[in-house]
């Protein structure tokens, strides 16, 4: 989340100034970067989560046994 909050001003200036350097110039909206930063936070926590979760269900026994 911090790095969404530090990186959308950034990229929105960035996107801007290279937008405009086109002859169809086209307007970036402040949606986009939402939906951006959204899909990356959820991709992160679904990761987390699922790696969490098959953590918490191992056998402790069974991955020391193998070690």
């Amino acid at each position: 989340m911090i790095a969404v909050v530090i990186a959308t001003p950034l990229a929105f200036w960035a996107m801007n100034k290279w937008l405009q350097g086109f002859e169809y110039k086209i307007d970036i909206s402040w949606w986009m970067f939402v939906i951006a930063g959204f899909a990356a936070v959820m991709i992160a926590l679904l990761t987390i989560s699922f790696q969490a979760i098959k953590a918490a269900i191992a056998n402790p026994v069974k991955s020391l046994r193998t070690e």
